[in-house]
């Protein structure tokens, strides 16, 4: 029995200057010294605490890094369409954006956007290149026609085709 909510995955937004691969490189280049200083005799000094404390961040560092951008912990980023609200996710660490039904004026669909407008004026834009895959674009096309009728809202959609 489906559950009346759909849930698109989004890609992380990849907004770092440094990519996934790079940040883990940085990372583990940081673990392997960190190891080497702590199991080299050179650096038995009063201060030898401090590459037991960098080792400690390095851990935390990798972790964040994973847990920012591979979804170890679920999907992190979505769209999702329940039966009465839009439902925005844009990472672990970021607030949802809730669109109530009742509060939406409009609703405007491009090739590489979604925009919602409210009724008290404020416009959302919802970047849409970061849906993976045709199917799940064609998907999410087709969950926000349904949405729109269901609710009555007025849908400006720009066709992918018209647009190039």
């Amino acid at each position: 029995m489906p559950t009346g909510t759909t849930r698109i995955r989004l890609r992380p937004a990849n907004n770092s200057r440094v990519p996934f691969w790079g940040q883990i490189a940085i990372g583990l280049f940081w673990l392997a010294y960190v190891l080497f200083g702590i199991l080299s005799n050179t650096g038995a000094t009063d201060y030898h605490f401090l590459h037991w404390v960098f080792l400690v961040f390095t851990f935390v560092y990798l972790g964040y890094v994973l847990v920012n951008n591979a979804p170890i912990f679920g999907t992190q980023s979505y769209l999702e369409f329940t039966p009465g609200y839009i439902v925005h996710k844009n990472g672990l660490f970021r607030p949802k954006q809730v669109f109530a039904a009742e509060n939406i004026a409009a609703l405007e669909l491009k090739p590489a956007v979604l925009r919602v407008r409210q009724k008290d004026g404020e416009i959302y834009a919802l970047n849409l290149r970061e849906v993976k895959g045709k199917r799940r674009k064609m998907s999410f096309r087709e969950q926000v026609r349904e949405f729109a009728a269901k609710h009555s809202l007025p849908l400006q959609e720009v066709s992918p085709t018209a647009a190039a």
